[in-house]
């Protein structure tokens, strides 16, 4: 599989999805190795909500536990009844594997949709005929399953064999290598989604079209950790580790839509954990599907320049239909500074793409000027103002002075003390507008289902603006141009540069490697003490106290520590409950010495 020219086959259904006026999302074309295969409702993850707003896009998916891929193209038309314009997807699904690839089919997949309605232009003919699926059934046949082991195509072997191949195409095409830029964008923040990913949370990103690089996230955020979820313990030569419940990595969901609600449900009651993107705002009100959610659209607001990030925490409601759980902003804590320092110095290596054109505040990233480099300590910075800010409101008695109207009641404030960002999520407060003011877009904003017309240019180039100062345009921005050569370079210099970037990418996962076993071993060193003798009689809990958690390396006053370690018990602890004792009388015998 490492040789040019051969082409993976684990193909087990290609498909085509379309809108239609009446009808809706609907499959008008497929085909699937056996008839086994499910395709009902994978229409709606590949035509997500607010994806006629672009002309084209990349939709990562999963179907039954299957991973899958497809092309979106949006296609202008004077029919009557589809309001300018056809939405279209050409999607494939691959066979069960340790390691799925669905990116290493793109370049092909995008080459065949062209071939496909480039045909259909010429003739200016709107319906494929039979004719016109000839090339996907060529297609077909060559990346179908034909062996059980898939002729090796979902092996997983270490990040040594992933990157260890001589077709340059298909390495360029890893999620893996956007893994320096994932760091640089989301900042230390990104440490939270490590944390989550290892224990194996709910995670779920929200994201405006196109949704390319939100799923392209999903898929790093679970290469940080999926050398050690997959690997059992000490597979890899390094000191032992507590045994894990699933011997899976995180599973990647991909986009999801209203659709799968239930799935979702299902998905939360295994230990695995998950990750998946979404563009339908109801679910910024349904925080009790997710433990995190990362708001990809907040990035380049005035109050943050990064991606916010969001846990979800249960709550009494009042009422037996309000929300059971409520959005609450964090960033990172105190114990990730260690690691950060770290990671960023690798990645300072990374001459090809310094940080500049993956900095989310910069609007000048979009041009070929170079812009100061954003510093590492920013976002500490940042921190330590927040514990200046809640000193200084704790100690001049200004407990509601900061309150405002922007922000909920809730009867857990126990002082309301705000730092900067939104402990609860606002989705109807825009501009100038009162947060009691419902927020509708109007016509030409995308919600009657058309583009803008020519009259509104002025309305179109603000637009532009805003986009070229988002956080997630800069990510697209990265993504389309990480494998850009500049021009003049000849073969040699794309090869230095493309082997610069898998050096840093596998520097990078050692590093979270190297903790990740680092802070395992430690658990170890608890659990064997709390097992009871006899394995018939039930497992006592494990009571830590803050004196424990700092050997983990981790903040003894930092909530989000705390529970990452209830995690890792849930997963490492073989059935052992651990609980971390947070009173004042722990705390104050962490501060004078006391065990």
């Amino acid at each position: 599989m490492a040789d040019k020219g051969k082409v993976p086959q684990d193909v087990v259904a290609i498909f085509h999805a379309s809108f239609h006026p009446t009808q809706g999302n609907v499959i008008d074309w497929s085909l699937k190795a056996s008839d086994e295969f499910d395709l009902s409702h994978v229409e709606f993850s590949c035509l997500p909500s607010g994806l006629h707003l672009v002309e084209q896009d990349v939709v990562y998916f999963s179907k039954n536990g299957c991973q899958g891929v497809c092309i979106f193209r949006r296609r202008q038309t004077a029919e009557h009844g589809h309001r300018g314009f056809r939405l279209s997807s050409l999607g494939i699904l691959l066979a069960k594997s340790a390691r799925s690839r669905p990116w290493r089919h793109v370049p092909a997949l995008t080459a065949l949709i062209q071939k496909i309605y480039g045909s259909l232009e010429d003739r200016d003919a709107l319906e494929p005929t039979e004719e016109d699926w000839e090339p996907a059934r060529v297609f077909f046949e060559q990346r179908k399953v034909r062996r059980s082991d898939l002729s090796g195509a979902g092996d997983w072997a270490g990040w040594d064999a992933e990157f260890n191949s001589t077709d340059a195409e298909i390495l360029k095409t890893n999620p893996a290598l956007h893994l320096p830029h994932m760091l640089r964008i989301l900042g230390p923040s990104s440490l939270t989604l490590y944390k989550h990913v290892l224990g194996r949370r709910r995670i779920l990103i929200y994201t405006a079209p196109p949704v390319e690089a939100a799923c392209i996230l999903c898929h790093v955020a679970a290469d940080m950790c999926l050398e050690d979820q997959i690997y059992g313990e000490g597979e890899d030569g390094l000191p032992d580790r507590p045994k894990a419940q699933s011997k899976d990595g995180i599973k990647v969901l991909g986009v999801v839509t209203l659709n799968d609600l239930d799935r979702l449900e299902q998905e939360s009651q295994s230990s695995r954990g998950w990750i998946a993107c979404t563009t339908d705002t109801i679910f910024l009100e349904k925080a009790s599907c997710y433990d995190l959610l990362i708001d990809l659209t907040a990035s380049g607001s005035n109050k943050a320049t990064r991606p916010a990030f969001y846990m979800s925490k249960p709550i009494e409601p009042a009422r037996t239909r309000q929300p059971t759980h409520r959005l609450s902003f964090v960033r990172f804590t105190w114990s990730d500074v260690k690691l950060w320092t770290e990671l960023y110095r690798l990645m300072q290596l990374d001459c090809g793409h310094g940080s500049a054109c993956c900095d989310p505040s910069s609007s000048s990233s979009m041009t070929k000027s170079k812009p100061n480099a954003i510093s590492p300590w920013v976002d500490i910075w940042r921190v330590y103002e927040d514990v200046c800010v809640l000193c200084a409101g704790l100690w001049m008695g200004n407990w509601r002075a900061t309150a405002s109207s922007a922000y909920p009641p809730a009867d857990e404030n126990w002082g309301s003390i705000r730092l900067e960002g939104e402990d609860y999520l606002n989705v109807v407060r825009h501009d100038n507008r009162s947060p009691s003011t419902p927020y509708v877009r109007s016509v030409g904003m995308g919600i009657e289902g058309r583009p803008a017309g020519p009259s509104s240019d002025s309305g179109l180039q603000n637009r532009r603006t805003q986009r070229r100062t988002s956080g997630m345009s800069v990510w697209t921005y990265v993504l389309k141009n990480l494998n850009v050569d500049e021009d003049g370079q000849d073969a040699d210099v794309a090869a230095r540069k493309l082997e610069r970037q898998i050096a840093i990418t596998l520097s990078l996962l050692q590093a979270f490697h190297t903790n990740t076993s680092t802070i395992l071993g430690q658990l170890l060193t608890f659990i064997p003490s709390s097992r009871p003798r006899s394995s018939s009689s039930p497992k006592p809990p494990l009571v830590l106290t803050p004196k424990d958690i700092m050997s983990f390396e981790l903040g003894p006053l930092s909530t989000l520590d705390h529970r990452f370690v209830e995690w890792l018990a849930d997963e490492y602890g073989d059935g052992v409950q651990v609980v971390v004792r947070k009173g004042w009388r722990d705390l104050m015998g962490l501060v004078v010495g006391f065990g």
